[in-house]
């Protein structure tokens, strides 16, 4: 009789506790909240965070899951911001031939024929090769490519994204010649011959020339980007330029649940485009934010293409060139201060960033939490700390730290250099950074930008002291950037970001405790499971 009472009261308690979607405990979790409490247990209902139980405190009898989750004392964080990366443009790129890792122009050349012959394409795509890396760290020539492929087009970008290596045929086809001259790049010519480098401005007349990926194709390159962005923990990527079909598009998709990855998308600096969404609003919806501007102010530091103050250490007579000049960047300035939308500015080059950083506060003065970003603010002269405050945010690349430092000291000088990759100095002018990995450039693994953020060390451990090490971040920054952080540069803080009641519930399993473990283990830390809204969207485990 007494066993009979027992059951029915359990019966009844389970029938009046509050029917939930999924109950997780047994876990290390890192909430991420403005505390950065740790929990063990949530619950989650409708997509979102609606519980959390610090350690001891037992969820199980006060709630009726639908599925329980024992984490066996796994490490769990919010789902992980991408603060700057380029996804569609990942998807796209993984279909092409992959440079990265070379060591000479020659192992290129032999990259590219192989290429050819396997796959005969009417025009050969390649990127990631990096003359930084070469035993010759000169820009390579194309008579090679001449010579081997005079009447196929070769196109191969550098890893950097603002450079292109391209033989004659593809100069051909784009109509470029040795009088060919535009604002805000370089025709690279030697002995009065053109070598096949365009810098900057120049490549858009190679990509005018291209065929266009079709609809189906970019589809498909979405679903293959967001896939490898599950396989590590991530759940929000910021595009950092996209045009207005582009976002239509993802938009179209993620309302069809084809596409579940959340985007904030970075309208790229096209008047048309950006008339349409200042007409529109910013748009807002569970999966795609549209609320911001993508400027170009310059180009890359291994190009040459940085703006400098002074002429390159190792190249007297260049300075780099702005891709956009002064009085375009105020005028989209002036016109963007009276709107809701941020402006995102690349700025790598000290004269860059002073410039940008100068317009922004000429704009931003009177406005209470704009949050303008400056994209990479990468090399910052001593003097031009100060004009960033909490209404300018760093979106921080750390990998670009670790992959740049073997030569950026070529390219500033020691002096300069002291100023550049300065991720704790901007957080302690601005309050806050958003870090991302500025994917296909670098590598999408968001536990290589923790490791290079905490370490500032390649993944070998080199230099053993860290570069320029005076500008770490602690594991609580580091985390906070790729979250919170991130949320908050996005004007998404209120629903993403933490683990906390009234969020989305957005979280990733990891095999570690990348917390506590030691610094050599973070780079092998895996993800095990990656939830959006409390849907698995990707698991090895579970």
């Amino acid at each position: 009789m007494k066993k009979y009472i027992l059951i029915c009261i359990s019966t009844f308690l389970i029938s009046c506790a509050e029917k939930v979607d999924l109950l997780v405990y047994n876990a290390k979790i890192y909430t991420a909240n403005e505390t950065f409490d740790e929990a063990t247990s949530f619950v989650v209902k409708d997509g979102i965070f609606i519980d959390i139980g610090a350690e001891g405190v037992d969820l199980n009898d006060k709630y009726n899951p639908r599925s329980v989750v024992d984490a066996h004392g796994l490490t769990i964080i919010p789902g992980l911001i991408d603060s700057h990366c380029h996804f569609l443009q990942y998807g796209l790129e993984s279909q092409h031939l992959d440079l990265r890792g070379t060591k000479s122009y020659e192992e290129v050349l032999t990259k590219v024929v192989s290429y050819y012959n396997e796959n005969t394409p009417e025009i050969v795509y390649g990127r990631y090769w990096d003359q930084n890396d070469w035993y010759v760290n000169d820009f390579p020539d194309k008579k090679e490519l001449d010579s081997i492929f005079p009447e196929v087009p070769v196109v191969l970008e550098r890893v950097d994204g603002h450079a292109f290596l391209v033989n004659q045929k593809a100069l051909d086809m784009a109509g470029i010649d040795s009088n060919t001259s535009l604002p805000g790049g370089s025709v690279l010519k030697k002995n009065g011959s053109l070598t096949g480098i365009l810098i900057d401005s120049p490549k858009n007349l190679i990509i005018n020339s291209l065929p266009k990926p079709n609809k189906n194709e970019k589809i498909k390159a979405l679903m293959v980007a967001e896939n490898k962005c599950f396989e590590y923990g991530l759940t929000t990527v910021d595009d950092a330029g996209l045009s207005k079909n582009d976002i239509l598009l993802i938009d179209s998709l993620q309302r069809a649940n084809i596409i579940n990855m959340r985007i904030y998308a970075m309208v790229s600096n096209n008047n048309d485009d950006i008339n349409y969404f200042l007409n529109r609003g910013v748009i807002k919806t569970e999966k795609l934010n549209v609320r911001s501007v993508k400027v170009y102010a310059d180009g890359a530091l291994g190009s040459r293409g940085a703006v400098l103050k002074e002429p390159y250490n190792d190249d007297p007579k260049n300075k780099g060139k702005f891709r956009t000049s002064f009085t375009a960047i105020d005028s989209l300035a002036s016109k963007l201060s009276l709107t809701n939308f941020q402006m995102n500015t690349h700025a790598i080059g000290d004269a860059a960033n002073h410039a940008v950083l100068k317009i922004y506060n000429k704009y931003l003065k009177d406005k209470s939490d704009p949050r303008w970003r400056i994209e990479h603010s990468q090399i910052i002269s001593a003097e031009d700390f100060k004009l960033f405050n909490s209404k300018i945010i760093p979106s921080i690349q750390p990998t670009h730290a670790t992959s740049d430092m073997y030569w950026a000291g070529d390219r500033v000088g020691i002096k300069r250099l002291k100023g550049g990759y300065a991720y704790k100095k901007l957080l302690d002018w601005s309050g806050t950074i958003a870090l991302g990995t500025d994917f296909p450039v670098e590598k999408i693994n968001p536990f290589n930008t923790f490791y290079s953020a905490v370490a500032r060390k390649d993944l070998s451990g080199y230099p053993p002291s860290g570069f320029q090490s005076e500008n770490s971040l602690t594991r609580y920054e580091a985390l906070m950037g790729m979250t919170a952080w991130a949320a908050h540069a996005n004007f998404e803080e209120n629903e993403k970001g933490s683990i906390e009641i009234g969020k989305f519930a957005d979280f990733v399993i990891l095999d570690r405790d990348i917390m506590k473990v030691s610094e050599n283990d973070i780079p092998s830390t895996r993800v095990v499971a990656t939830i959006i809204a409390g849907q698995i969207v990707y698991s090895n485990r579970f």
